[in-house]
């Protein structure tokens, strides 16, 4: 296979964005749109991203999803953040196909707010064929009556670090109710990206069923039919889309799911499709999209339990937890060694849980085995609830970390680091001690 490499440049700042023709906002992004362009690559191309930073504030891009080396991962445990002014060049190989993206891994609750995101598409020449190929980045603002980023007051401060922040602004890839555009009899390949700061985003197109082909980690083995599936932030689901009826307009909407916050779930609607003129379909896909084997037993030993908590904080009223410390260290995993992680929500609400760097599968999720088999980097945890996972470090050594993807609890202390170290060579951060301090 033919793999070639791919020059990118993406340009962090300050702009005006459009939201509606009426609604503008000050935005930060790449490249001066929101989301940031959508960079493609066919699988193990090689990819040299230079980063600009013309914010006035330090930045770094994390690359989500992506197997890259440990110095590649953007965040401020393997890379001194680019300052204002500065250029980085982030280069690494693809190896996997499937939806990935990108985004700030400094000042998150902040920086991805306001737009700092984009998405990463790798293709493969064993994808199934569709009529169109479509990308909808999820995401939501909370605005103030003048387009400003609502500031808000202590207790406002304190909700949102208790439930994440969500606002009433629903918009996919930058637009509040974009209208789609799709033609009669065609088959589509839409995929779906969280990329919102703590929404819980339940996909339903009015009822239509759809089938899920692709997860976190690309292909799963075989379509699945659905009429709904839960989206939570940091998640991808890949659907086929379609055939519908000439004339048919539905929304794209997000169900009620209660993820036990001060904010009361609905119904949302996120945008409108219009299904245009038919038009014969070339759409091909297979029974079987992709072989996916099991790393593990259900009943694997576990090798590493954590814990996800919630605890009281004088200084904050509410601290968020791995194993019992905020922003902790977990010991090191080597290469080759397969884990098998227990990891256990005791709290009141929901967390989704990633893993940087690597995928994982779900051996089991509240006691029993997923309904199918997928390539996972993150995975949503339910109050009071245990998820087993099971994953082998490939050798790719350094310091990576995992997190609740709900940024303001991560920005809250649920996060923990850990070194993979390659038997071979031993620890390379003997007597380093890594801290990862936002307080």
């Amino acid at each position: 296979m033919q793999t070639n490499t791919l020059y990118y440049k993406l340009t962090a700042s300050e702009f005006e964005w459009a939201i509606t023709e009426e609604k503008k906002i000050r935005a930060w992004g790449f490249n001066n749109q929101l989301p940031g362009p959508v960079l493609t690559a066919k699988k193990g191309d090689t990819l040299i991203i230079k980063v600009k930073n013309d914010l006035a504030e330090p930045t770094v891009v994390h690359w989500h999803g992506i197997r890259v080396p440990a110095s590649m991962d953007g965040t401020g445990e393997v890379q001194r953040p680019i300052q204002p002014g500065e250029e980085f060049e982030y280069r690494f190989a693809v190896p996997d196909s499937g939806t990935f993206w990108y985004h700030s891994h400094q000042n998150e609750t902040v920086q991805m707010e306001r737009g700092m995101y984009g998405a990463l598409i790798v293709e493969d020449d064993a994808d199934p064929v569709v009529d169109a190929d479509k990308v909808f980045m999820i995401d939501d603002m909370k605005l103030n009556r003048d387009n400003s980023f609502k500031e808000g007051n202590f207790f406002s401060r304190w909700a949102e670090r208790h439930d994440g922040r969500q606002g009433d602004t629903l918009l996919i890839n930058g637009k509040e109710n974009p209208v789609i555009n799709v033609q009669a009899g065609q088959t589509e390949r839409w995929r779906f990206i969280n990329s919102s700061s703590a929404r819980y985003f339940v996909l339903h197109l009015d009822g239509r069923s759809f089938r899920i082909i692709g997860t976190d980690g690309g292909l799963v083995e075989k379509p699945v039919t659905a009429t709904e599936v839960l989206i939570t932030p940091g998640e991808r689901v890949d659907i086929l889309a379609g055939p519908f009826a000439e004339g048919e307009t539905f929304p794209i909407e997000s169900l009620p799911y209660n993820r036990s916050t001060f904010l009361k779930a609905k119904r949302e609607q996120f945008a409108t499709v219009k299904v245009g003129k038919f038009k014969p379909s070339v759409a091909l896909i297979p029974d079987i999209l992709k072989k996916i084997e099991p790393l593990a037993p259900k009943d694997a030993d576990v090798t590493r339990k954590i814990t996800l908590a919630v605890g009281p904080s004088l200084k904050h009223g509410i601290d968020f937890l791995v194993n019992g410390t905020m922003h902790a260290n977990d010991k090191p995993v080597y290469v080759g060694e397969l884990q098998v992680w227990e990891v256990f929500n005791t709290s009141l609400m929901d967390h989704p849980f990633h893993l940087h760097g690597y995928f994982f599968q779900v051996l089991e999720d509240k006691g029993k085995a997923p309904d199918y088999l997928a390539w996972k980097d993150t995975i949503n945890l339910k109050p009071r609830s245990k998820v087993k996972i099971a994953w082998v470090p490939d050798n790719r050594p350094g310091m990576w970390m995992y997190h609740c993807h709900i940024i303001e609890h991560h920005e809250a202390g649920m996060m923990a680091n850990f070194e993979v170290i390659d038997p071979n060579k031993g620890a390379q951060f003997e007597g380093q001690h890594h801290h990862h301090c936002k307080n």
